[in-house]
């Protein structure tokens, strides 16, 4: 009798993965390995922290959604949301959050911690919100960085902003396409070049994709929010803190106390 042989690793390419294939491929694989992402970086992130990052900035500190007095009664799009950390934060502030993610899966993991906001599983680019629902979007390495259009999530995310509104939303600071993503000293090599965009891409042994990331220069960040309607107020480098030792895949305190692993953009609504 033949046994039948283990699922195989997927992949690693670069190639060009559109809207349609990067949404479907990024879905599943949230939905695959939100229990794991959970277990892996639950205890950092906590059940109600507002992470921006691996580093840990965290938005008591930081502020950039503004002062925590003023978020009471202010109503906040989450876009990414995992297991809702972020949301939860907010509710104790006083806001009144919706946190919105692809993944079903990750949003089990926001029910089980609990909360008395509501839960919306969609797509980023095709937002299920009336014009001018928020006065905040908040997105913490949530959607952007997986998108192949991140101006059409923009424009939704402006779609439903009332005007004057703020965005925020961090993502893998851009230079760090450049290295390769290992935590140790071999990551600290350039490998490849920063203008080439390709998305990265895994795929299974049919070719097709399983996981999708894409990446924008810091120019392409920057017009792409310009383009979309928005004021770019700050442009947030987190540094490395001391006291954050710990690895999360390529950021670790040896990188992180010499390039830049996140970047954090701080926009408003025309």
């Amino acid at each position: 009798m033949i046994q039948e042989s283990e699922a195989s690793e997927p992949e690693a390419t670069r190639r060009d993965a559109d809207v349609t294939e990067s949404s479907r491929a990024n879905r599943g694989w949230w939905d695959r390995n939100a229990d794991e992402y959970q277990v892996e970086h639950g205890t950092f992130l906590g059940d109600d922290r507002f992470v921006w990052g691996p580093e840990g900035l965290d938005e008591v500190e930081a502020e950039l959604l503004g002062p925590p007095e003023e978020l009471k009664g202010r109503d906040v799009l989450e876009i990414g949301a995992g297991a809702a950390q972020c949301s939860r934060w907010l509710t104790a502030q006083g806001a009144r959050p919706v946190a919105l993610d692809i993944s079903h899966r990750q949003l089990q993991h926001a029910l089980r911690i609990g909360g008395s906001f509501p839960l919306v599983c969609a797509d980023a680019g095709a937002l299920p919100f009336a014009d001018g629902s928020f006065d905040l979007v908040c997105s913490a390495y949530g959607a952007l960085p997986f998108v192949a259009d991140p101006r059409l999530v923009l424009r939704e995310v402006r779609r439903v902003l009332r005007p004057g509104g703020r965005l925020v939303f961090s993502v893998t600071h851009p230079i760090r396409w450049a290295f390769p993503d290992e935590p140790g000293p071999e990551g600290l090599s350039v490998s490849g070049s920063y203008f080439d965009r390709t998305p990265y891409v895994e795929q299974d042994d049919e070719g097709r994709a399983v996981y999708v990331e894409h990446h924008r220069t810091l120019g392409d960040r920057v017009r792409d929010v310009v383009a979309s309607g928005f004021r770019l107020v700050d442009l947030v480098e987190p540094e490395w803190p001391a006291w954050n030792t710990s690895e999360w895949g390529g950021w670790s305190p040896l990188r992180g106390n010499l390039i830049p692993g996140t970047a954090i953009f701080v926009c408003e609504r025309y």
